[in-house]
């Protein structure tokens, strides 16, 4: 825990400006507000489809980065960040790999093609593993464009000390608790909800709920990869410490589909995640506070469900 503190107290020394942080958090915030304010995100982006869904996404995604991105460059008189040919070209590929992914286009014309009692949990599972081809394999093609390979996204464990993550989860493990109890949460996890894909394929229910739960549980693998790995690990050569606050930004309007009160707390939480990101050049302790929280609130929501 010490050393996370460290690191965060290291990060905010080199890199906090009042004016800038201010000017991004307002921003954030009305972004917030508007968006659950009106359904920007279910209204005007969601029920669009395929290529469509994917422009408005890149567009959207390019907002929330460059915007805060540029504020803070500018605000710090680090403007030389902004002047890299090679950062604009790997940030704006890294944004088109968001919008694929998150879009997801045709996939929808693929699922009608299953029997009617799978395509529910088929959909759900392939959303998740759906990134081992939109967002693996492009970073895989990127890697090799990179001059400055030292680990593959920060899938290292040269040092890694798992420890401080596990203490990490066990303080949040209340708090989710409490947390699951909400409106805005309770009503939104478990993630999985019951399907009559059990039932078609004759075997218990735990069995979808392991296959859903386990595509659930990669798909964080690959957002670690993307946001701390790519955002930041490797923008971070370009960018120096501004690659942080611009993938917090950028990561808050993931969550736009989610309840506010999660869209709010990733902004900390992918912040903190971004600067440990920075710092051990590893997002394998990302990897185990995001996949351990995702699924002590599938856990929260599965023993409500029940009792």
């Amino acid at each position: 825990m010490k050393s996370i503190f460290g690191y965060l107290k290291k990060h905010l020394r080199e890199d906090f400006n009042a004016a800038s942080y201010l000017i991004i958090a307002t921003f954030l915030a009305l972004s917030i507000l508007l968006n659950y304010r009106f359904d920007l995100y279910k209204e005007f982006i969601n029920t669009r489809h395929d290529m469509v869904k994917v422009i408005c996404l890149a567009l959207a995604y390019a907002v929330a980065y460059y915007l805060p991105l540029t504020v803070h460059c500018l605000i710090t008189k680090n403007t030389a960040a902004l002047k890299s040919r090679r950062m604009w070209i790997l940030s704006s590929l890294g944004i088109l790999i968001l919008a694929v992914d998150v879009g997801a286009p045709y996939l929808d014309e693929l699922i009608d093609l299953l029997p009617a009692e799978v395509r529910l949990l088929a959909y759900k599972s392939a959303k998740n593993l759906l990134s081992v081809f939109t967002v693996l394999l492009p970073l895989i093609a990127l890697y090799h464009y990179q001059p400055h390979r030292r680990s593959f996204y920060g899938l290292t464990l040269r040092e890694f000390d798992y420890r401080p993550y596990f203490a990490i989860l066990l303080i949040l493990l209340p708090i989710l608790a409490i947390a699951s109890f909400t409106d805005n949460l309770g009503a939104y996890y478990p993630m999985y909800k019951t399907t009559p894909a059990h039932l078609y394929w004759q075997v218990p229910e735990w069995v979808t709920v392991l296959i859903y739960e386990f595509a659930y549980g990669w798909d964080f693998l690959t957002v670690e990869m993307m946001y701390r790995g790519f955002f930041v690990i490797v923008l971070s050569t370009y960018l120096g410490r501004p690659s942080v606050i611009a993938m917090a930004s950028l990561y808050c309007f993931l969550h736009f589909g989610k309840p506010e009160l999660e869209a709010i707390s990733s902004i900390f939480g992918g912040y903190i995640l971004g600067v440990i990101a920075l710092e051990t050049r590893s997002i394998y302790g990302g990897v185990i506070i995001h996949i351990g929280i995702a699924w002590m609130m599938e856990l929260f929501g599965y023993l409500q469900k029940a009792y």
